[in-house]
């Protein structure tokens, strides 16, 4: 069973990879080229009440997120944003950055924050099957083991 976050970015549509204690998921709504939820599994609503094991595992997703988002887009930075206003479970968005624009699936992705702070609109909203194929080709780029 899921927590409610990641069924609201698309689980199990959307999951790029999953870790002990994390699901990295392509979000729907990419505001840049490969933007990601990065979503821990356990039932927590506060960063503080992760175990030990989920702070250790989330070098092995984090780790896994920036080779995939270097090979996929060749951002110039990465912003890990923990919002947590309106999604409870504890989750970062992923926003690989970059300078100009990124295409994918025929549609061009442009970093409208860039270089200063991100934006999250506007953003490119895939429908299903476009969260699908973008799912697909991150979960190709991930490191083995």
């Amino acid at each position: 069973m899921t927590n409610p976050t990641a069924q609201k970015f698309g689980y199990p549509r959307s999951l790029v990879a999953e870790t002990g204690s994390w699901l990295a998921l392509a979000r729907p709504s990419q505001p840049t080229l490969g933007s990601m939820v990065l979503v821990c599994k356990e039932p927590a609503q506060a960063f503080s009440e992760l175990s030990p094991a989920a702070f250790a595992d989330l070098q092995v997703a984090i780790r896994g997120i920036e080779r995939t988002l270097g090979a996929f887009v060749g951002y110039s930075k990465i912003n890990y944003l923990m919002l947590m206003m309106v999604d409870l479970d504890v989750h970062f968005h992923v926003l690989p950055r970059y300078e100009g624009e990124r295409s994918f699936d025929g549609a061009a992705f442009p970093d409208h924050g860039w270089p200063g702070q991100p934006k999250l609109s506007p953003a490119v909203d895939l429908d299903g099957e476009a969260v699908e194929r973008l799912s697909a080709r991150l979960r190709a780029l991930w490191p083995a083991g």
